[in-house]
Protein backbone atom coordinates (compact mmCIF):
# COMPACT_ATOMS: atom_id res chain seq x y z
CA UNK A 1 0.00 0.00 0.00
CA UNK A 2 1.49 3.41 -0.49
CA UNK A 3 2.76 5.47 2.29
CA UNK A 4 2.26 8.87 1.88
CA UNK A 5 4.56 12.10 3.38
CA UNK A 6 3.80 15.74 3.47
CA UNK A 7 6.16 18.40 3.35
CA UNK A 8 6.67 22.08 3.02
CA UNK A 9 4.57 23.35 5.47
CA UNK A 10 5.51 26.31 7.68
CA UNK A 11 5.04 30.37 8.71
CA UNK A 12 4.10 32.69 5.80
CA UNK A 13 2.23 36.36 6.06
CA UNK A 14 -0.75 37.19 4.44
CA UNK A 15 -0.73 37.15 0.47
CA UNK A 16 2.55 34.89 0.41
CA UNK A 17 3.02 31.73 -1.32
CA UNK A 18 3.55 28.26 -0.41
CA UNK A 19 4.72 24.86 -2.22
CA UNK A 20 3.10 21.81 -0.36
CA UNK A 21 4.62 18.33 -1.64
CA UNK A 22 3.47 15.22 -1.12
CA UNK A 23 6.01 12.04 -1.75
CA UNK A 24 4.06 8.56 -2.33
CA UNK A 25 6.20 5.39 -1.47
CA UNK A 26 4.29 3.06 -4.62
CA UNK A 27 5.18 2.26 -7.98
CA UNK A 28 1.66 2.25 -8.99
CA UNK A 29 1.34 5.92 -7.87
CA UNK A 30 -0.33 6.83 -11.50
CA UNK A 31 -3.10 4.22 -10.02
CA UNK A 32 -4.55 6.70 -7.48
CA UNK A 33 -6.08 9.55 -7.57
CA UNK A 34 -5.31 11.77 -4.95
CA UNK A 35 -6.30 15.26 -3.21
CA UNK A 36 -5.64 17.82 -0.49
CA UNK A 37 -7.12 18.55 2.79
CA UNK A 38 -6.95 20.25 5.67
CA UNK A 39 -7.87 20.17 9.13
CA UNK A 40 -8.17 23.12 11.74
CA UNK A 41 -8.69 22.75 15.43
CA UNK A 42 -12.24 21.74 16.66
CA UNK A 43 -13.38 21.49 12.76
CA UNK A 44 -14.18 18.75 10.20
CA UNK A 45 -11.39 18.37 7.82
CA UNK A 46 -12.36 19.97 4.36
CA UNK A 47 -11.41 19.64 0.48
CA UNK A 48 -8.65 21.74 -0.46
CA UNK A 49 -8.05 20.10 -3.87
CA UNK A 50 -8.12 16.84 -6.13
CA UNK A 51 -6.31 15.58 -9.29
CA UNK A 52 -7.40 12.59 -11.43
CA UNK A 53 -4.61 9.47 -11.78
CA UNK A 54 -3.45 10.98 -15.33
CA UNK A 55 -3.85 14.63 -13.81
CA UNK A 56 -6.19 15.85 -16.54
CA UNK A 57 -9.00 16.41 -14.16
CA UNK A 58 -8.57 19.00 -11.21
CA UNK A 59 -11.10 20.16 -8.21
CA UNK A 60 -10.88 23.12 -5.86
CA UNK A 61 -12.82 24.37 -3.40
CA UNK A 62 -14.28 27.60 -3.73
CA UNK A 63 -12.32 29.13 -1.18
CA UNK A 64 -9.30 28.31 -2.68
CA UNK A 65 -10.15 28.30 -6.46
CA UNK A 66 -7.43 30.86 -7.78
CA UNK A 67 -5.48 30.61 -5.62
CA UNK A 68 -4.52 27.20 -5.42
CA UNK A 69 -2.61 24.73 -8.06
CA UNK A 70 -2.67 21.13 -7.71
CA UNK A 71 -0.44 18.74 -9.76
CA UNK A 72 1.07 15.52 -10.01
CA UNK A 73 3.90 13.80 -11.34
CA UNK A 74 3.83 10.24 -11.80
CA UNK A 75 7.31 9.75 -12.91
CA UNK A 76 8.45 11.38 -9.66
CA UNK A 77 5.24 9.96 -7.46
CA UNK A 78 4.59 13.45 -6.04
CA UNK A 79 1.82 15.18 -5.66
CA UNK A 80 2.29 19.00 -5.08
CA UNK A 81 0.22 22.21 -3.87
CA UNK A 82 1.35 25.67 -5.05
CA UNK A 83 -0.83 28.19 -2.78
CA UNK A 84 -0.86 31.49 -3.61
CA UNK A 85 -2.54 34.78 -2.05
CA UNK A 86 -2.70 33.11 1.26
CA UNK A 87 -4.82 34.42 3.55
CA UNK A 88 -5.29 33.77 7.56
CA UNK A 89 -8.24 31.58 6.97
CA UNK A 90 -5.92 29.27 5.59
CA UNK A 91 -3.98 28.19 8.43
CA UNK A 92 -4.94 24.68 9.10
CA UNK A 93 -3.08 21.58 8.51
CA UNK A 94 -2.81 20.00 5.29
CA UNK A 95 -2.89 16.71 4.85
CA UNK A 96 -2.60 14.39 1.45
CA UNK A 97 -4.73 11.52 0.64
CA UNK A 98 -4.84 8.91 -1.86
CA UNK A 99 -7.29 6.44 -3.55
CA UNK A 100 -7.62 3.67 -5.40
CA UNK A 101 -11.04 4.50 -7.69
CA UNK A 102 -12.19 7.85 -8.27
CA UNK A 103 -15.56 8.65 -6.38
CA UNK A 104 -16.84 11.18 -4.18
CA UNK A 105 -13.80 13.07 -4.67
CA UNK A 106 -14.49 15.79 -2.33
CA UNK A 107 -15.28 13.63 0.57
CA UNK A 108 -12.69 12.67 3.03
CA UNK A 109 -14.22 9.44 3.64
CA UNK A 110 -13.41 8.17 0.60
CA UNK A 111 -9.97 8.53 0.51
CA UNK A 112 -7.96 5.25 2.22
CA UNK A 113 -4.74 6.44 2.45
CA UNK A 114 -3.71 9.68 4.34
CA UNK A 115 -0.14 11.39 5.46
CA UNK A 116 0.73 12.96 8.17
CA UNK A 117 0.35 16.27 7.64
CA UNK A 118 2.15 19.20 7.53
CA UNK A 119 0.99 22.62 9.50
CA UNK A 120 0.72 25.62 7.54
CA UNK A 121 0.43 29.19 9.16
CA UNK A 122 -0.45 32.39 7.27
CA UNK A 123 0.12 35.67 9.50
CA UNK A 124 -2.45 38.94 9.06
Amino acid sequence: QVQLVESGGGLVQAGGSLRLSCAASARTFSSYAMAWFRRTPGKEREFVAAVSRSGGTKYYADSVAGRFTISRDNAKTTVDLRMNSLKPEDTAVYYCAAQLVETQTTRPNAYSIWGQGTQVTVSS
